[in-house]
């Protein structure tokens, strides 16, 4: 049987149809589900998952995917690349046998509630079956997704950031660990300690949301195109471009989480507004990867909202919004208690110098999971144990130690390294676009359309269809250096600090 541009494009249609669904379920499932609906909500999940797995992988798509493997010259070049990453998620899945694929859904829909619980009891046992069920899940895909990876550990690397392996990031986080580490005895031994108490007065939830629907917007996250909830672990989630939502997760007595995490998520989500509209319904209307997907969010988080002329131009707002509560303190106290750096436990609270050490905790765990075989019980003492050896805390109970990331309750083993990938990405971007643009200048203007533009052109038009090494390489015109990461972090501290570089 023959096939035309036509099918193949409506198949990947209706797959992406069925992923908004099930989309708008789990966004459901974690903003405002009732809290007993957990296993019907699974029973759903479960049915649309089976729906996806025959999209997916089953006779239509196999027989797409093998038509075209020597036809491609008959597609568009929208269709050849929308049909290279289908087919890449089509060989990397389909050896999955339905009963484990629908297996796997429900016990991430059960894992999650029973995360939930585990994080009320502060009490890792509440979670631990449910854990190893999804590393036993996962274990067992390995062999399925292996091509030509290494380790056990790199196949999962490999899915969230292409080409990504072990022996690549184990010496790119030496380098950034021994100079973060450098940063942090220098700021210790000689800088003036900012002033902090007063990042802790009350602000209420409404001030904050007034606050920061204002600074997303400025940004350039489109609110009628998107939409901002609460939940415990925040995040961003794409149905379709015009439905780009964000979440976070107030605290009225530390309004730097919720403020701070939302700048956060809504570089996420301009990345995803910003693709290429031509993608639509097709696989390429996502991002690169998850480390370069990491470097917007950073980007607006570590650049943008890092930068004294953008709090110049934002403080002021602040203050009108929170009314009496920071009219003692002047601009410059205010900021450099901004860059207060201390070892915290709680990963999304950390600042910006010690952020990427709680990444690489997480991907040493993660390494020993997959590629020593180390048992599920002993990982809250192993997370506890290099806390203290990497930033001299150590965790009371599991809330404040394993069970703070949701990442795990989803089943995104290797999802963690992207994040300190962003942070390295985001300022080798920033070395970049500085050559062209003031970026300095741009932020204490009261139009950041310069910035946004040059991130769009670089990364968010392109969605799926490139690489994340070809999109670093064009954008910077190098491979990934963390050396552009060391320096701006050593100039953000040493000036916050007081400390003549």
């Amino acid at each position: 049987m023959g096939y035309s541009e036509k099918d193949l494009l409506e198949h990947l249609k209706e797959i992406s149809l069925l992923n908004e669904t099930i989309g708008l379920a789990h966004w459901d499932m974690t903003t405002g589900m009732p809290d007993k609906a957990n296993e019907q909500r699974g029973e759903m999940i479960a049915y649309l998952s089976g729906l996806s797995y025959e999209l997916n992988f089953g006779e239509k798509m196999t027989d797409l995917m093998t038509y075209f493997e020597d036809r491609t010259n008959e597609l568009s070049v929208l269709a050849q690349q929308a049909y290279e990453v289908a087919k890449k998620e089509f060989d990397l899945n389909h050896k999955i046998d339905k009963e484990s694929y629908l297996g796997f859904q429900k016990a991430l829909t059960q894992a999650h509630g029973d995360w939930v619980t585990s994080r009320e009891s502060k009490d890792f046992n509440d979670f631990k079956a449910s854990l190893s069920e999804l590393i036993q899940y996962t274990k067992q895909f390995i062999p399925l997704w292996k091509k030509d990876e290494v380790t056990p550990y790199d196949v999962l690397l490999n899915q969230y950031e292409p080409g990504m392996t072990v022996e690549k990031l184990d010496e790119v986080f030496k380098t950034l660990r021994t100079g973060i580490m450098e940063i942090r005895e220098k700021i210790a031994s000689e800088g003036v300690v900012p002033r902090t108490d007063f990042l802790y007065r009350h602000v209420s939830k409404e001030q904050q949301r007034q606050f920061v629907e204002k600074v997303i917007a400025d940004l350039g996250y489109d609110l009628s195109r998107g939409r901002l909830d609460d939940t415990i672990h925040p995040y961003e989630l794409t149905l379709n471009q015009n439905d780009v939502r964000i979440t976070t997760r107030w605290a009225e007595e530390d309004f730097q989480m919720a403020v701070l995490g939302t700048i956060h998520e809504a570089g996420h989500g301009l990345y995803e507004q910003n693709i290429n509209s031509e993608f639509a319904y097709t696989p390429l209307a996502s991002g690169a990867s998850m480390g370069i997907h990491e470097s917007q969010s950073l980007f607006n988080e570590l650049v943008v909202a890092g930068s004294e002329n953008f709090w110049k131009r934002q403080y002021p707002v602040l203050q009108d919004i929170t009314g009496e509560t920071f009219e003692d303190i002047d601009f410059e106290t205010f900021y450099r208690g901004l860059k207060q750096s201390q070892a915290s436990l709680i990963r999304i609270e950390a600042d910006s110098l010690t952020y990427p050490l709680h990444i690489i905790i997480r991907y040493e765990i993660e390494k020993m999971i997959f590629n020593e075989e180390v048992a599920v019980e002993d990982l809250p003492t192993i997370w506890n144990d290099k806390y203290e050896e990497y930033l001299g805390i150590r965790p009371e109970n599991d809330l404040e130690g394993i069970l703070q990331d949701s990442h795990w309750s989803g089943g995104s083993f290797g999802y963690f390294p992207s994040y300190a990938l962003g942070y390295m990405y985001a300022a080798q971007l920033e070395h970049a676009m500085n050559k062209e643009i003031d970026i300095q200048t741009t932020l204490a203007s009261d139009d950041y359309s310069a910035i946004i533009e040059w991130n769009k052109h670089h990364i968010h038009q392109y969605g799926a269809s490139k690489k994340p090494n070809w999109l670093i390489k064009q954008a910077t015109g190098e491979d990934l250096n963390p050396n552009y990461l060391l320096t701006f972090l050593k100039n953000m501290y040493y000036s916050a600090y007081q400390i003549e570089a």
